[in-house]
């Protein structure tokens, strides 16, 4: 049975959806991994399986663990390991409590530690000709150009994830006092600040570039698609990827703006604390893995410019 059909026959994922969604307030996308990681568990455990309830009711550590171990065995990468893990841990943990499936399988079931990897971050100078070049590239009054431009400066400015900038509304970017509330993952809310560059070009998009694309479908959506919908992170991903060809650089997703703003601010001076607030990290233990990048590249300057390196 396809995952899809799993996921739609089974009344256990259904109320689990439901209760991540409405008692965690996590956001979409983090339902969905967790929902298609229980339909994969399903899948694996009893192929062909018409009764996904009864499969997942039925598993033992032991299938978890073969679970778990047939994935690695394939390659996947241990972040994606740790993932599926904690979807198990998080189902079979919330299952014992409304006392669906008793007793809870994935109790013993150990945490895979996911990879520990230095974020990839873009130089200085490579941040300023992209983003002068995302300038130069909405000179022509081009709608989606000038998009373009105010998504990539405020990606930059604020450390946002892509899908926080998606959904941020007309509202919520404040250019009197050059703030941005950005609602982050679980609905938490935060305020960021953000720099004159950025500000001119929200306000360059706000004034020339979004009422040419304000259509009867169109919200409060700070960003808009070409036909005034609510802009999708699919969209400001390929732009990003498109300035970064436009200004003949190596390219980057948009999630490696979000790392690159937090590997500069530490380089600058600011605090881990400050950077965890403006990266809305729920622990400061994810923030920290930016000083990694900052050790690296102190290192390598120790051992160029130091005269006993």
């Amino acid at each position: 049975m396809p995952i899809t059909e799993r996921i739609a026959a089974s009344e256990l994922l259904a109320r689990f959806e439901r209760h991540l969604v409405h008692q965690r307030g996590l956001a979409a996308n983090t339902v969905r991994a967790y929902i298609g990681d229980l339909a994969h568990l399903s899948s694996f455990a009893g192929p062909g399986a018409v009764n996904v309830d009864a499969t997942l009711r039925g598993l033992g550590i032991a299938d978890l663990r073969a679970w778990l171990a047939a994935m690695s065995s394939d390659g996947l990468s241990r972040t994606t390991l740790a993932r599926r893990g904690a979807s198990a841990r998080a189902f079979y943990s919330w299952a014992e409590d409304v006392e669906e499936i008793t007793p809870n399988p994935a109790a013993r079931l150990a945490s895979a530690r996911p990879a520990s990897t230095i974020p990839s971050v873009m130089s200085p100078a490579d941040v300023i000709t992209l983003l002068h070049a995302a300038q130069i590239r909405a000179d022509d009054g081009d709608p989606l150009h000038l998009r373009d431009w105010a998504a990539a400066e405020m990606l930059y400015a604020t450390g946002m994830r892509v899908g926080e900038l998606a959904g941020a509304n007309v509202y919520d970017v404040d250019l009197e006092e050059n703030l941005v509330r950005v609602m982050g993952k679980g609905g938490k809310e935060r305020v960021v600040p953000f720099g004159v560059p950025a500000a001119l070009a929200a306000a360059a998009w706000l004034e020339r570039g979004r009422p040419q694309l304000v259509s009867e479908v169109t919200d409060s959506a700070f960003l808009l698609g070409r036909r005034g919908h609510r802009v999708d992170q699919r969209q400001i991903r390929e732009s990003i990827h498109q300035m970064c060809a436009f200004a003949e650089i190596g390219d980057i997703a948009p999630h490696g703006l979000r790392h690159t703003a937090a590997t500069h601010l530490l380089h600058g001076g600011s605090d881990l604390r400050s950077v965890q607030e403006v990266l809305g990290h729920a622990s400061l233990t994810t923030t920290q893995r930016y000083t990694h990048v900052s050790a690296e590249r102190l290192r390598a300057t120790y051992q160029l410019a130091h005269p006993r390196a």
